[in-house]
């Protein structure tokens, strides 16, 4: 498989270099974090290097370090990640064209790559588009998250620093941008309410599972307009109608209900 970096418009190198840099700080404070939380520095890279999801990694070592067991963090990871299922079927003919390329690309495909990708014309542009993106952002990823567990693991006393804290106050950041949606209020809340009760009587880990119930609370998507619908907006003048002051509106009589004009 070769990679068509020959291809990459410098105003996608540009785009794809400045969102490298915010993830190299997102994977700075994962790298911080889970060192100060007491993770093996053998664990913090294999996790970056091999699973390559943030919001999986945030979950994860926030469960493990809460006290939850590791079953229960990577059922919560796998469930957080099942959203890229969808993505592949949509982004795959632009990741490549046989299956060994495919599965290559999949372990690049995080919401950034699929949406950097898809916001690019389809054909070549959007296929280096996705590969260079993807590759920057796994690169910057790995670094940053090296560079902030190497400061992590400086730190005398996690305790003092309330990292216990820490990691939930990172996946609420990274939820926050999504609340704009009142769908997504709507399941937020149910999810947050319904896992403070669970953790009232099951044991760590398990609450971030009965959250998931709260996707019982997003409401419909909005349906289509009604057939026969006469737009809101004003109508296109017709192609024999006139267009200037003096000529006047054509009569005839009203359209009957649920026809066009």
């Amino acid at each position: 498989m070769r990679l068509p970096f020959r291809a990459v418009d410098r105003r996608d190198l540009r785009d794809a270099l400045a969102l490298a840099a915010a993830i190299a700080v997102v994977g700075a404070s994962f790298g911080a974090l889970a060192a100060a939380a007491g993770v093996s520095p053998v664990l913090i890279v294999a996790m970056s290097l091999l699973v390559f999801a943030g919001g999986a990694q945030f979950l994860v070592v926030a469960v493990v370090t809460a006290g939850g067991s590791v079953v229960a963090a990577v059922a919560a990871a796998l469930l957080l990640n099942v959203r890229h299922l969808p993505f592949g079927l949509a982004i795959g003919d632009t990741v490549a064209g046989s299956w060994p390329g495919r599965v290559v690309g999949a372990h690049v495909l995080i919401d950034e790559s699929v949406a950097f990708a898809r916001a690019r014309p389809a054909g070549p542009r959007a296929h280096a588009a996705y590969w260079l993106c993807g590759t920057l952002l796994f690169t910057a990823w790995n670094v940053g998250t090296v560079a902030g567990m190497l400061a992590g693991a400086a730190v005398p006393d996690p305790a003092s620093f309330g990292v216990d804290a820490a990691f939930p106050a990172g996946l609420l950041a990274l939820l926050v941008p999504a609340l704009r949606h009142p769908d997504a209020r709507r399941v937020g809340l149910a999810a947050a309410v319904l896992a403070l009760l669970a953790a009232t009587v099951l044991p760590p880990g398990l609450p971030v599972l009965v959250g998931l119930l709260g996707l019982l609370a997003a409401g419909r998507m909005p349906a289509g307009p009604e057939r026969g619908a006469r737009p809101s907006g004003p109508r296109a003048p017709s192609a024999g109608a006139g267009t200037d002051a003096d000529d006047p509106p054509s009569e005839g009589p009203p359209p009957a209900p649920g026809t066009d004009r």
